[in-house]
C-alpha cells in the first residue's frame, strides 16, 4: 500500500526581525478596539498577512485583576484569546486593502490554557494565519510569557463591511 508523503514546511522563524512594527497609536488607526478593551500594546510584523507578534504588558491596574482573583490575580482566559485574535485583526489589516472592513469571531478551536498569566507578565502573542479567503480566513494562535506557552488556539473569522 502506497502512502502519500507531504512536503514538510520548515518552522516558522519567530526571531525574524519584523518588516513592520505598530504602536499602540498605530493599532487604534488599524482595528476598532479601544481602552479597556484594546489588549495589545505593539505588533510585529514579520511576514505582511501571514506571521505576527503582538506584545500585551499586564499591570496590577488592569481592570480584570482586580475581581479575577482576588488574592491571587491571574488574566482570564478569555482575554488572552481576544488578544490573540486582536493580533490577527491587526496582521490582516495593516497593510490595507481591507478599508471599510471588520473581523468577527466564527469559531474558537483547540483551546489550551496551560499556564497562568499573572500581574507584571509581558504576554507574547504569535499570530499565523493557517487560511485567508475573500471573505473568512483561519489562524493560529499561541501565547507565551518567558518562553513558557500559556494558551494555544485555533480562530476563524469572517471579514464584513463596517457599519457606519
Amino acid at each position: 500500500m502506497e502512502t502519500e508523503t507531504r512536503p514538510q514546511t520548515p518552522p516558522a522563524d519567530w526571531n525574524a526581525t519584523p518588516v513592520k512594527t505598530l504602536d499602540s497609536v498605530s493599532i487604534e488607526k488599524t482595528i476598532p478596539h479601544r481602552y479597556p478593551f484594546l489588549l495589545v500594546d505593539k505588533v510585529d510584523i514579520l511576514e505582511s498577512k501571514k506571521r505576527a507578534i503582538g506584545w500585551k504588558g499586564t499591570t496590577m491596574n488592569e481592570h480584570f485583576f482586580q475581581g479575577h482573583f482576588p488574592g491571587h490575580p491571574i488574566m482570564p482566559g478569555v482575554l488572552i484569546v481576544e488578544a490573540l485574535a486582536q493580533t490577527a485583526c491587526v496582521l490582516m489589516l495593516a497593510d490595507g486593502g481591507l478599508e471599510g472592513k471588520i473581523a468577527y469571531f466564527l469559531g474558537i478551536e483547540n483551546c489550551k490554557f496551560r499556564n497562568p498569566v499573572k500581574p507584571g507578565s509581558l504576554l507574547k502573542l504569535q499570530v499565523e494565519m493557517v487560511r485567508m479567503g475573500g471573505r473568512a480566513g483561519r489562524a493560529r494562535g499561541e501565547a507565551y510569557v518567558d518562553g513558557n506557552l500559556c494558551t494555544e488556539v485555533d480562530l476563524s473569522f469572517v471579514l464584513a463591511p463596517k457599519q457606519q
